[in-house]
C-alpha cells in the first residue's frame, strides 16, 4: 500500500499514528506547530542537571501499550526504569498503603485486606495484556478477548466508593481511591472504577515506569523510528486550514475544537454538532520543585515510591474530586507527586532533585494553587518547604498556552465519565473518522483517551488504512 500522509501534531499519538502509516508504506510528514516535538512527553532542565517532565511522567500504559510495546523502541534509546514501589498513599496517622508490582507483596502489606486485594486484582493483572488490547480502544466494537473483557467490564461498573467497601482498612480504601482518581472523575458514579482497575492491573503486570532521562525519550524514540521508515517531521509550522495540505490521508492530533477550525466548514453537520458539544474535563495545576535532599515523608516506604498520592482517606478524596468537577476549588485538593529519581538517578544532580507534582483543579482555574500543593506535601512531610530550592508553577492557562490540546488546563482530552468512555468524542463505531474523506482525529479526545500509550494514533491510523483500502 502506498500513498501520502500528513499528521498534524507531534505528540505521542501523532507520532504513533505516523509510524503506523509509514510501516504501511505511506510517505509521511508530521507537522508540529511548536519548536519541539513531544506534546505531553517533553522534559526540561529546571536547574543545571535537574530534569523534570512537563506533563506525563509515569507510564504504566506506555510500557503496557499493545502498539508501543511492539515497536522495539529500546533500539532507539528508550529505557524503562522501575521504582521499587510503584505508588504510595499516606494517611495522617503516619501509615500508608503501598502498591508494589507484585500483587502478593501489595496484599501482604495490607493486612486483613490482603486476601480481598488479591481476589479483586490478581485476575485482571494476569489478563492485563488481553484486557489492554480491547480496553485501549473504542467500546462500540466486538472485543478480541470477550471473556477477559467482560470480566474487566463487570468489575469496572461499580463506583469506586462501592468497590472500596470490599476493604475494611483505610489504607486499602485510600490506596485504590488514589489510583482511581487519576482520570479526574467523580468516584461515586458508576464506571468510575474502570481507570483504577486498569492502572492497578497495569502496575501488577508491568509496573509504573519512567523513561530514563525524561519522558521526551519516548517521543525521541518514536521520531527516530519514523525517520528510519522514511518519515519526516517539520516543527515550528502551524496548519490553520485543511486547504494548506494535500495528502491521501490526514491525521489530526488536535482537539475537536481545533479540528473544527482546521476543517473549515467541511465537517458533516452531525459531526460538527458533536465536536461543538465536546467540553474539557477538569484541569491540572502543575508545580515542579527542586529540593535538596529527601522530601521528608513521615510514613515508611514513601521515600522508595515512584508516585505518591496525597488526599487523605477515601471520603476526603471523593469530596475533593466532586468539588473540582462542580467547578469549585477544594481546600485540600487531590495531589499527585512524582519522585522519578528513585527509579532514574539521571534526573538529579547530587542531592538536588526534581519533585514533580500537580493538583486536580476546576477547568480554567485562574488562581494560584502552589500554596495548596505545598501544604498537602507538608501535611505528610513536615519541614518539606525548608528543603525547596526552586519552584516552577504552571496553571491551566499556562498549560493550554504551551499545548493547545490542553484546553482549559485539561491534560486528558476531555471528561472520563462513563458516557465519555463510550462516546469519545462522539457515539460512533469509528470515532476517529471526521466524516471528511481521508481525515481522521487521533488525539486523546478519541479512544482510549489520555495517557502516553499511542493507541489513539494507532487506532486512527488503522481506521485510515481501512478507509484508504476501500473497506
Amino acid at each position: 500500500m502506498t500513498g501520502s500522509a500528513i499528521v498534524v501534531g507531534a505528540g505521542p499519538n501523532g507520532l504513533a499514528g505516523a509510524v503506523r502509516l509509514a510501516q504501511a508504506g505511506f510517505d509521511v510528514t508530521v507537522v508540529e506547530s511548536a519548536d519541539e516535538i513531544g506534546g505531553g512527553t517533553r522534559t526540561v532542565e529546571l536547574i543545571p542537571g535537574v530534569r523534570a517532565d512537563l506533563c506525563s511522567a509515569f507510564h504504566p500504559l506506555g510500557v503496557g501499550s499493545p502498539y508501543l510495546s511492539s515497536l522495539r523502541l529500546e533500539e532507539y534509546g528508550l529505557r524503562w526504569c522501575l521504582p521499587e514501589i510503584d505508588a504510595a498513599h499516606p494517611l495522617d496517622d503516619g501509615t500508608a498503603g503501598l502498591l508494589y508490582r507484585s500483587v502478593h507483596q501489595t496484599a501482604d502489606g495490607l493486612g486483613v485486606d490482603g486476601s480481598r486485594w488479591r481476589s479483586i486484582f490478581a485476575g485482571p493483572a494476569r489478563r492485563f495484556d488481553a484486557v489492554a488490547a480491547d480496553a485501549l480502544g473504542p467500546m462500540l466494537r466486538l472485543p478480541r478477548h470477550p471473556l477477559a473483557f467482560l470480566d474487566f467490564g463487570l468489575r469496572s461498573l461499580p463506583p469506586v466508593t462501592v468497590l472500596a467497601r470490599a476493604f475494611t482498612t483505610p489504607q486499602a480504601r485510600a490506596l485504590f481511591a488514589g489510583i482511581a482518581a487519576h482520570p479526574f472523575v467523580r468516584l461515586d458514579r458508576p464506571g468510575s472504577a474502570a481507570g483504577g482497575l486498569l492502572l492497578t492491573a497495569a502496575a501488577h503486570r508491568r509496573g509504573w515506569p519512567v523513561a530514563q532521562g525524561g519522558s521526551s525519550a519516548i517521543s525521541a524514540a518514536l521520531a527516530a523510528l519514523l525517520a528510519d521508515l522514511g518519515g519526516r517531521i517539520v516543527t515550528g509550522t502551524t496548519i490553520a486550514s485543511i486547504a494548506e495540505v494535500s495528502a491521501d490521508v490526514v491525521l489530526l492530533d488536535v482537539g475537536p475544537d481545533s479540528a473544527t477550525t482546521i476543517l473549515d466548514g467541511r465537517l458533516p453537520r452531525r459531526v460538527a454538532r458533536a465536536y461543538r458539544r465536546h467540553r474539557p474535563g477538569p484541569a491540572a495545576f502543575k508545580v515542579d520543585y527542586v529540593i535538596d535532599g529527601e522530601v521528608g515523608w513521615t510514613a515508611p516506604g514513601l521515600d522508595r515510591a515512584g508516585v505518591v498520592h496525597l488526599g487523605g482517606r477515601i471520603g476526603e478524596i471523593v469530596r475533593a474530586e466532586n468539588e473540582v468537577i462542580a467547578g469549585r476549588m477544594p481546600t485540600n485538593p487531590f495531589v499527585l507527586v512524582g519522585q522519578q529519581w528513585v527509579a532514574d538517578d539521571t534526573r538529579a544532580a547530587g542531592t538536588r532533585r526534581p519533585l514533580w507534582a500537580y493538583a486536580h483543579v476546576p477547568t480554567g482555574y485562574t488562581g494560584d494553587a502552589t500554596g495548596l500543593v505545598t501544604a498537602q506535601i507538608e501535611r505528610f512531610a513536615p519541614g518539606f518547604a525548608a528543603r525547596v530550592v526552586a519552584v516552577h508553577r504552571r496553571g491551566p492557562a499556562d498549560l493550554a498556552y504551551e499545548n493547545p490540546n490542553y484546553r482549559g488546563g485539561d491534560i486528558g482530552g476531555g471528561p472520563n465519565d462513563l458516557w465519555h468512555l463510550v462516546a469519545r468524542p462522539r457515539l460512533s463505531p469509528n470515532p476517529y473518522a471526521t466524516g471528511v474523506p481521508g481525515v481522521y482525529l487521533c488525539s486523546s479526545s478519541t479512544p482510549p483517551g489520555g495517557g502516553v500509550h499511542g493507541m489513539c494514533g494507532f487506532r486512527a491510523a488503522e481506521a485510515a488504512l481501512r478507509g484508504f483500502g476501500g473497506e
